[in-house]
């Protein structure tokens, strides 16, 4: 066993940083209101989630796989976005015997997102991206305008943290693009 004062210490502040990052942009208000987004507890975990994969699939990437820095970074990352889940649920009033129930269902909804857009960000097919936003976010079948701007929009800004330092990420700064840049195809 490792006595704690030699133990690696969390990036706390530094991930706190970071999904707070992830949340401001996934309630820019463009997003309800241009994108059409549902403005309700589902839109924003979507939204938080598009973020968070977005972020996720950065930080694994890295320089070929995802080293140690960016795994625990992206644990934390995934630890930081629970408790907040669970903070929320229990402020909706949610009790505590059904907090756990809610929680597994929230996180077999973020694998399964998780899953489909790295995908989809991964597919040669033009239009999987938009069919994927199109079933998640916006609960329909086939593609339309408003997954067509999300996807323009997730394209943008998983390019843009292409570019972004690992380091910088790793140090709780991320940046996203403008959504309203996006809006016109």
């Amino acid at each position: 066993m490792i006595p704690a004062r030699f133990r690696r210490q969390p990036r706390t502040g530094n991930i706190g940083a970071l999904y707070g990052m992830i949340v401001a942009q996934a309630r820019v208000p463009a997003f309800y209101s241009r994108y059409s987004v549902p403005d309700t507890v589902q839109g924003r975990f979507d939204l938080i989630v598009l973020h968070m994969v977005l972020v996720l699939r950065r930080l694994s990437a890295g320089s070929g796989a995802a080293g140690p820095a960016e795994n625990e970074v992206g644990q934390q990352l995934f630890d930081v976005f629970c408790r907040d889940l669970d903070a929320n649920l229990r402020e909706m009033g949610v009790g505590d015997l059904r907090v756990p129930k809610e929680m597994r269902r929230f996180g077999e909804a973020f694998y399964g997102r998780q899953a489909a857009y790295r995908g989809a960000l991964a597919s040669t097919e033009t239009q999987e991206l938009e069919k994927v936003l199109a079933r998640n976010i916006f609960e329909t079948v086939g593609v339309d305008e408003r997954a067509a701007r999300l996807a323009r929009y997730a394209r943008a800004a998983a390019a843009q943290l292409s570019t972004s330092q690992e380091a910088a990420l790793i140090a709780g700064k991320v940046i996203f693009p403008d959504p309203e840049a996006f809006l016109d195809g």
